[in-house]
């Protein structure tokens, strides 16, 4: 048997060193990943009081493969993300929409004894995704599910179109990069203009205040010759509904919301300006596995980068990056890397 280390959930949330064991051996489509480096999402708070392996935004190197494996190779660069499994059978997997597979494995639910908060990790080859070159381990582990989620959001923009980003945080800080890359107009939207620069440096073209838009009555500002501030899209990326009467006047007709972070309650819509300017409010779940690779191709031939903050892959270190995720301390994304890997270290864009 093989065994290495994992940081699992406990239940006064305060994560904790384990073992994991795996068979020696692997057997068909299995691959044993040595872990470089983890995000640590949002999604993770709501599993550190469970008994389960923590992480899903892992980058692994190729340690060895089974059998059936086809196409990796020993000493590759992987990701893998938020789904690691689908029945392959039914009507989603056979159209490319496995995220809503019935039997899908998802983080949180399946592999409760395997994480990417871990020294090693054993996964099927059809659920990892290869590397481009230029991407870095602690730059790539973000995109995994971050990443995913804002490109598959995006799916289907133009470049003529104007992209509205709501929040600029772990979410909209990439979310504004992508839309950037593809050669839409960004307007970004934050409760105050304490994000300014940096959003303005990230890639938006125009950045909005929604406390100054409210102390103006609310709405839309004064419309630009070329209507700029009318929005195409919306990507909803903080976890607390927006005020839909500053929004609402924004969107352009047959816009789309897309609501990004997962939060309390119900999602609540006003129904006129939904119905008058043909609204759509459309979800976005995690990435298909021909999405993720595309997005992960994209974001190498674009350099786009998330901001993060890196702390050692130990207990410690697992409960310090959690817990200033917690509290809103991390700047963007926060980044587990092994003591033993020359990428440790706090570091950002």
């Amino acid at each position: 048997m093989f065994s290495f280390t994992v940081y699992k959930g406990a239940p006064d949330g305060a994560p904790v060193q384990s073992t994991t064991t795996k068979p020696k051996e692997l057997t068909g489509d299995q691959v044993l990943l040595k872990v470089l480096a983890s995000g640590v999402c949002g999604t993770d708070l709501h599993y550190r009081k469970k008994d389960m392996v923590l992480g899903h935004e892992g980058v692994g190197e190729v340690q060895a493969v089974g059998p059936d494996v086809r196409a990796l190779r020993v000493g590759q660069r992987v990701g893998w993300g938020y789904q690691t499994g689908a029945c392959g059978q039914c009507r989603p997997c056979l159209t490319g929409d496995e995220t809503y597979c019935a039997g899908r494995q998802m983080y949180g639910s399946a592999s409760p004894e395997q994480g990417s908060f871990a020294t090693h990790a054993v996964w099927p080859e059809a659920w990892l995704h290869a590397l481009p070159p230029g991407l870095s381990a602690v730059d790539a582990a973000p995109l995994q599910c971050g990443g995913a989620t804002v490109f598959t959001a995006l799916l289907g923009v133009q470049p003529t179109d104007t992209v509205g980003v709501l929040g600029v945080g772990g979410l909209g800080h990439l979310a504004i990069q992508f839309a950037s890359k593809m050669g839409c107009r960004v307007v970004v939207l934050s409760g105050s203009d304490r994000k300014r620069d940096e959003a303005l440096r990230l890639g938006a073209d125009r950045f909005l205040a929604t406390s100054q838009l409210l102390l103006r009555g609310g709405g839309a500002p004064p419309p630009a010759a070329d209507d700029a501030w009318e929005l195409d899209r919306l990507l909803v990326t903080t976890s607390a509904l927006p005020d839909w009467a500053v929004i609402m006047p924004m969107m352009a007709v047959r816009a789309r919301i897309v609501p990004l972070s997962v939060g309390g309650g119900d999602l609540v819509v006003p129904y006129a300006p939904v119905l008058l300017r043909g609204v759509v409010v459309q979800s976005a779940l995690v990435a298909t596995r021909a999405v993720h690779r595309d997005m992960l191709a994209f974001a190498a031939r674009h350099a786009i980068k998330p901001v993060t903050e890196t702390f050692p892959m130990t207990e410690s270190g697992v409960r310090e990056a959690l817990d200033r995720l917690h509290r809103g301390e991390v700047h963007f994304r926060a980044v587990l890397v092994p003591e033993d890997e020359p990428e440790t270290g706090r570091h950002k864009m």
